[in-house]
């Protein structure tokens, strides 16, 4: 693994609780990874602790195989040989695009630095841009200048930090895929920071969610969907509720009571010795429920967002539950409409029930199937 992060905690001078607490993971060379959570979570903490700007209070962060933070090694930010994109681009306004590229590139001769601006600025397609001035580009430009400048000193990882948060929310899942196809055409090894979802599926190999300076999970944008470790990644990513569920033996396997109905014929299951009683809590995402007209279930629309192709339908069940589903958006049925809709659950995704649940943990597994 290139970049290893090994029970690393950041303790600001007189705060209560670490920003960062016993976080772990590992990004291999090549591979673009993403730290995501809600404001304050940690994220660009931990970021700023892999460039050098933050120091370890505990653990260590290994660049290859160097040790560049610990409790008592903190290598400085100018020796890492990191790259750095931040969320305001920090371009220099009286440099036209060729000197902001350059600017850490002083130990190459002037024929170099000219050879090696022009191939990073074709990597970010901005050819024939050298002698534009930022104020004379749009967001997306800067943007990549930015990354050109960062990548123009072949540093070993590239640290990028909200990099889209100033650019129209429509560009930035177009900007994610873009950005993506350049790191990976430059073979470049990158940690990227957003609090989008989108942007994270777009961009990331490995994708961490974070909340209160915990790392809850390190993975692939399909196992946080469908394979939530805790009950805040199972909250925090998609569209999803959580509802009262009870387990049931039957026969090999099981069969899980909901709401909607009873969901049978599930082998891969968790026992009902699981919970008390068999009792938990069953996350249904917006995409289990299906809009079916002739269902024996029915709810009513509480909200509704239109989604272009699909409307996102918040739904409230006549036994007070609230679940979601996405509808055709030839479906444009009205806020306090009565509509009909069954459960289409390939795997299910269960917790302990909330009002008998302990505190959650970071550490803590669900109970879940396949």
């Amino acid at each position: 693994m290139f970049l290893q992060i090994d029970q690393v905690s950041v303790l600001y001078p007189g705060a209560d609780r670490p920003a960062v607490h016993d976080a772990s993971l590992t990004l291999r060379a090549g591979d673009i990874g993403v730290l995501i959570g809600p404001s304050g979570c940690g994220k660009t903490t931990l970021l700023r602790a892999v460039a050098g700007l933050e120091r370890v209070s505990h653990g260590e962060i290994r660049l290859g195989d160097e040790i560049v933070s610990s409790a008592r090694v903190h290598l400085p930010p100018e020796r890492r040989r990191i790259g750095m994109v931040f969320q305001d681009y920090a371009l220099f306004p009286h440099l036209d695009v060729a000197h902001n590229v350059a600017f850490g590139l002083r130990h190459l001769n002037a024929t170099e630095r000219a050879t090696r601006v022009a191939d990073v600025l074709k990597l970010v397609d901005l050819s024939g841009s050298e002698k534009r001035y930022p104020h004379e580009l749009s967001g997306g430009q800067q943007q990549r200048v930015a990354l050109a400048r960062a990548m123009a000193p072949s540093p070993r990882l590239l640290l990028l930090d909200e990099p889209f948060s100033n650019l129209d929310v429509d560009l930035r899942e177009r900007l994610a895929h873009e950005l993506r196809g350049i790191l990976k055409n430059a073979g470049a090894t990158a940690l990227f920071v957003t609090h989008d979802q989108l942007e994270a599926f777009a961009i990331g190999d490995q994708i961490g969610v974070m909340n209160h300076g915990h790392l809850h999970q390190w993975d692939d944008a399909y196992t946080l969907y469908h394979r939530p470790a805790t009950r805040f990644v199972a909250d925090f990513i998609g569209h999803g509720v959580f509802v009262p569920a009870r387990i049931i033996a039957s026969g090999a396997g099981a069969q899980v009571d909901t709401p909607l109905g009873t969901l049978q014929n599930l082998t891969d299951c968790p026992l009902p010795g699981a919970y008390p009683n068999g009792d938990c809590d069953l996350l249904l995402r917006a995409d289990d429920i299906v809009h079916d007209d002739a269902a024996p279930v029915q709810a009513q629309i509480v909200r509704k967002a239109f989604r272009g192709s699909e409307f996102l339908y918040t739904l409230k069940l006549a036994s007070g539950e609230t679940v979601m589903a996405h509808v055709p958006s030839h479906h444009n049925h009205r806020v306090g409409e009565w509509i009909g809709i069954r459960p289409e659950v390939d795997h299910i995704v269960t917790f302990p029930a909330e009002a008998s649940a302990p505190a959650a943990s970071p550490a803590a597994s669900p109970a879940r199937a396949a």
